[in-house]
């Protein structure tokens, strides 16, 4: 959602342009203001290619980041559509109140793009052949309009959030600090902040938000492309599953998604090299590809190119090593796979064998006044991608670690990862933190973040009530750690790590340890002991999809 990262991923993925203001090709261009039904005037550029007849094929743009993208529309015009760029509601020109996203679905009263999609229509410019494209921002946008668009013939739609709630703002009921606070300030819009945390529950107010549940309404295939470290890596799979499986006619069976090795900007990690043949898949080419094919009728445009195409991570250190690799599939998850159980042991090892102890824990002291750090994984403003966990996962306290012996084979996991802990508190409401790790062989020894979550106990019953308060450290209750996805081969030798805490801050706001929802100021927060379970009758495990 960050305007430079956006930027540098639309460039690159649009033929590798560089962020330059290039000289379009012959075009004439003209600025018009869009009423829209409550007489809310958006401020709209139109550029129209020279070299051949109206009406024209349209790619529209609707944009929080203003509108003077010269570098990314060349390339459409220069197949022939007009480009369409909008100022949403509030921002740029346009007019509005400044409320970031409200506008751009199905609110009763504010449906900003149907209203500019009908006056497109009726243009005599337009040929009714209509695509969206557009990153991060600039893909939620793309998101929420697709409900309330049918005419829309196709959407290319990297890096977005499909859920607010469980993909911006309360993942695991957990507020994403760094996320939010960071870009709602450079947005200029900080007002929001407020808004979001007067509904910590899933309520009505998320509905309005949830392109999931949308899903039959919507008639547009999209391309979803998305990264496995980018902080909307579950609402691109989500997205795409929804459509193909629950769209409305036009867009079930016809959507495609890219999963590259990536995080929501350029790669910052010097912890995990990424090998050069990540760069080998043409996005350039299938985004045009699936364009002609949707929005210019060539139905030849996609003949040989496979639904799915996903990168495989692997051992950085050996060229030898399995993984490392783009993949293609017909759907997700492209293999099939058998869920696997690797139990928590009082030892520290994970293993398949469930525990034999009647009774066995692991207890760390969790101070919200001295949080766990973030170090890497699903961040924006923050270092993101594949960290080394070890500067603060062996000097810490706060943190239990867990490991398989080393692998006597590699082992491949493609899929949704879970971890089910049975845990208890000394505090009444509190939260517990997993992070799923490749832990490299004697001599290197790193501990590379894959992938990681949060869950807070209040929310074991649902995200949309709030479960009782907990009474006594006695009371043992589970709570299920939903780790997003992945595609990542274990190399021989190494070990499958699991770190357990309570804090991942900033990435996340710390849990208070009072009931309380956020901490608050002059209100003291408290120290809590939290325990994990594991044994027989209360066994913790980690579930992972390991390819047959």
């Amino acid at each position: 959602m960050r305007i430079w990262n956006w930027i540098h991923w639309s460039t690159r993925s649009l033929g590798g342009l560089a962020l330059i203001f290039l000289s379009i090709p012959a075009c004439s261009m003209e600025t018009v203001e869009i009423a829209m039904r409550d007489d809310t005037m958006l401020t709209t550029d139109i550029h129209k290619p020279k070299q051949i007849e109206p009406p024209y094929p349209i790619i529209l743009v609707r944009s929080t980041y203003g509108r003077n993208h010269p570098g990314f529309i060349q390339p459409y015009l220069e197949r022939g559509y007009a480009v369409v760029i909008q100022d949403v509601r509030g921002m740029g020109n346009s007019e509005g109140d400044p409320y970031v996203f409200r506008a751009e679905g199905w609110q009763p009263d504010m449906q900003d793009a149907a209203d500019t999609v009908n006056w497109m229509l009726q243009q005599p410019w337009c040929n009714g052949n209509i695509g969206t494209v557009g990153g991060s921002a600039l893909g939620i946008t793309q998101m929420l309009m697709a409900p309330t668009t049918p005419e829309i013939k196709g959407q290319v739609i990297e890096v977005a959030a499909t859920n607010f709630y469980h993909d911006i703002s309360y993942q695991g009921g957990v507020f994403r600090k760094e996320l939010l606070e960071n870009w709602l300030a450079a947005i200029q819009q900080p007002h929001m902040i407020a808004n979001y945390k007067a509904h910590p529950v899933y309520d009505e107010y998320w509905q309005y938000y949830n392109v999931v549940d949308k899903a039959p309404e919507i008639n547009s295939p999209g391309l979803f492309i998305g990264g496995w470290y980018d902080i909307f890596q579950q609402g691109t799979i989500d997205a795409f599953l929804s459509r193909e499986h629950n769209g409305a006619e036009g867009a079930r069976g016809n959507n495609m998604m890219i999963m590259r090795w990536s995080s929501h900007g350029p790669d910052t990690t010097t912890d995990y090299a990424y090998p050069e043949q990540r760069n080998d898949l043409d996005v350039s080419a299938i985004q045009q590809a699936f364009l002609a094919h949707h929005i210019l009728g060539e139905e030849e445009a996609l003949a040989g190119i496979p639904k799915v195409h996903y990168w495989v991570h692997g051992a950085d250190n050996d060229p030898e090593a399995p993984g490392n690799e783009w993949r293609t599939a017909d759907t997700w998850p492209p293999l099939p796979s058998t869920e696997v159980a690797l139990y928590l042991h009082p030892d520290g090892l994970l293993k398949k064998e469930e525990p034999s102890q009647d009774t066995a824990h692991q207890t760390f002291v969790f101070d919200p006044n001295d949080p766990f750090p973030t170090k890497g994984g699903h961040n924006l403003f923050l270092p993101m991608g594949p960290y080394d966990q070890r500067p603060d996962s062996l000097e810490r306290t706060d943190i239990l670690r867990f490991a398989t012996l080393p692998l006597e084979a590699p082992l491949e996991t493609i899929g949704r990862v879970r971890v089910v802990l049975h845990v208890s508190s000394d505090a009444p409401d509190t939260d517990f933190t997993a992070k799923l790790l490749d832990i490299y062989p004697e001599g290197d020894e790193r501990e590379i973040l894959i992938i990681d979550n949060i869950r807070r106990v209040k929310t074991r019953e649902g995200y949309d009530k709030v479960a009782p308060l907990l009474t006594s450290e006695e009371e043992v209750i589970a709570l299920e750690i939903d780790l997003w996805n992945l595609a990542w081969v274990f190399n021989t030798g190494h070990q499958i790590g699991l770190h357990i805490s309570s804090s991942n801050y900033p990435r996340f706001e710390v849990n208070p340890n009072t009931g309380a929802d956020f901490p608050e100021a002059d209100i003291p927060m408290q120290k809590a002991r939290n325990s994990v379970h594991m044994s027989s009758r209360y066994p913790s495990s980690l579930y992972l999809p390991v390819i047959d």
